[in-house]
């Protein structure tokens, strides 16, 4: 059959000399043989399918991508001469030497196979990614907002892609949240100096007629300017305001945007009433 090399787990290296013989006895040439060390999880245990351990198509379906996969198993008990951890298929090619291969077994961090997959999809082709997500942002967004945009929000901010849900799901509804968000030690905001800002802003944002990103952050820091505060202090209680979210991808610009000027305000309002 014409193979030249028999890769396989270290558990068969004690068999391997009864290969040998037998190869030896039919008069065959013997392949070279690549004893590959355990994967194990984080308790030190085999890797198994019958453990429930996840497959390269249960990896699939939990949003990784094919490439993120090969580039990690690639690095189980093996290294690149110059230590890069992200490569292409065609790197690894061109990298990879079984003779350096580690001989002590190799653990499988589903932490770091997840931060390797945020960077395959932050260098994705934003088409690319925008219809590998859009069946995710679906599932959550039945409301006729931009996809589009929601998508380049969170480009950069997940790392597989089921966790786009979580991440948007205030564009299709606002949460019922605890004002105690308004207090920031950071930002240096409380929920009576947030109330004194969403009661000013507003009728500003009610009377503003270009909705546009660069519109609303044009009242927003002017109104900053005007009061001598920090940018935090004029932030903050806006974008929880229109979030109800303490963690956003994206910022009271964006977001406002997005959900449109009637929206907004509705929410504006809402967190008025709730400071009150």
């Amino acid at each position: 059959m014409k193979i030249t090399h028999v890769v396989r787990g270290n558990e068969y290296l004690s068999s391997t000399p009864k290969y040998t013989r037998l190869y030896n006895a039919f008069g065959w040439e013997e392949p070279i043989y690549i004893h590959l060390p355990l994967i194990t999880n984080e308790e030190h245990k085999k890797l198994s399918k019958r453990s429930g351990h996840a497959s390269f198509e249960d990896l699939l379906a939990q949003g990784f991508v094919s490439e993120a996969i090969v580039n990690y198993v690639a690095l189980l008990g093996w290294s690149a001469p110059d230590n890069r951890e992200i490569m292409s298929l065609e790197e690894l090619v061109a990298e990879f030497d079984y003779h350096h291969i580690n001989k002590s077994p190799a653990v499988f961090d589903m932490v770091k196979l997840r931060w390797m997959n945020g960077e395959y999809i932050k260098m994705m082709e934003d088409e690319q990614f925008y219809n590998l997500a859009l069946p995710y942002i679906k599932e959550v967004i039945t409301k006729d907002l931009d996809l589009r945009k929601i998508a380049a929000l969170i480009k950069s901010r997940i790392e597989i892609f089921p966790d786009i849900k979580e991440k948007i799901d205030f564009f299709e509804e606002l949460p019922d949240y605890d004002i105690a968000m308004y207090t920031h030690k950071k930002m240096k905001t409380t929920a009576e100096s947030s109330l004194a800002v969403l009661k000013d802003l507003l009728p500003e944002f009610e009377a503003l007629e270009d909705y546009s990103e660069a519109g609303i952050e044009n009242v927003i820091m002017s109104y900053i300017k005007k009061k001598g505060i920090k940018n935090g202090q004029g932030l903050w209680p806006v974008r929880t305001a229109v979030s109800g979210k303490q963690s956003t991808p994206g910022g009271a610009y964006e977001i406002m945007n997005i959900l449109g000027k009637e929206e907004s305000l509705r929410r504006i309002r809402i967190a008025i009433d709730k400071l009150s």
